[in-house]
């Protein structure tokens, strides 16, 4: 990604699609969280607490909650609300970052997070 489309997204609406290769690599990245879940091995933020919590092991029972949880947390803010172009921006660096495929999130994220850009739909 370029600043010149960061820019023509933030300010003026520019469309964004995800490319097969980031698609592949998401895939990937994927396959490896399920191949640890499924291995039953302790993996950071998938099985675990986070932080000062990393040694805790959550069962599999409570993991779907644990990953609940962390999206409630993140789920707040303060002050001024960011401008639509600010906010639009921070949408597609956070997709451009979970796209490269290291965080083993599903595809079907970064999909939705691009539908959202292009359908003009912004968290405040």
């Amino acid at each position: 990604m370029t600043f010149l489309h960061l820019h023509d997204v933030a300010l003026r609406g520019a469309e964004v699609q995800l490319t097969a290769s980031a698609i592949e690599r998401m895939n990937a990245s994927r396959a490896v969280v399920e191949r640890l879940v499924a291995s039953g091995a302790t993996a950071y933020g998938i099985n675990t607490g986070f932080g000062k919590l990393a040694s805790v092991r959550i069962s599999t029972e409570q993991v779907r909650q644990l990953q609940v949880n962390l999206v409630r947390s993140h789920a707040c803010g303060l002050g001024v609300p960011l401008s639509e172009a600010e906010t639009r921006a921070m949408m597609l660096l956070r997709a451009n970052a979970l796209a490269k495929g290291f965080s083993g999130v599903r595809p079907r994220v970064v999909e939705t997070l691009c539908q959202m850009l292009n359908a003009k739909v912004h968290p405040v």
